[in-house]
């Protein structure tokens, strides 16, 4: 059921991620405003992929990615490819991409421009973007 609920989850999150980014990178191309909008359409995309990293977390310690690694150590986990990117990469590069989602949120709290807010987002979260693109399972995704 956990499996489940982050893999749907991650749809959404994927979707909100993508949203954000481009959002942030029309309003910095065209000059826009920073609006209310584009504060809750940032926000939103942080809360939740800080959701979907609980989610992520609970599923991992339960996965048979975790009981492998668990059985079999981090030796052979590295080793196989399906392994090392169930329990090693994309664990660790969705916490660096929240992280990163982490630091925009923040960082563009104190610019006082709308053009180095808007930029601050495109570029933080767009970086998580990337990461979170990089390492999704997409042989299990689909």
């Amino acid at each position: 059921m956990m499996k489940i609920v982050h893999s749907y989850w991650a749809y959404i999150v994927l979707l909100l991620l993508i949203f954000a980014t481009v959002n942030a990178i029309i309003g910095l191309t065209k000059n826009k405003e920073f609006t209310d909008k584009d504060l809750r359409i940032s926000l939103f995309t942080l809360i939740v992929m800080h959701i979907q990293l609980l989610i992520g977390l609970g599923w991992y310690f339960m996965s048979p990615a975790y009981k492998s690694l668990k059985d079999s150590g981090m030796g052979a986990t590295m080793k196989d490819g399906t392994s090392r990117l169930l329990a090693v990469e994309h664990p660790l590069m969705m916490i660096i991409a929240i992280v990163f989602i982490t630091i925009g949120w923040s960082k563009h709290k104190k610019k006082t421009t709308d053009n180095s807010k808007f930029k601050t987002i495109a570029v933080f979260y767009g970086l998580a973007l990337l990461f979170v693109l990089s390492r999704i399972p997409w042989a299990q995704w689909f």
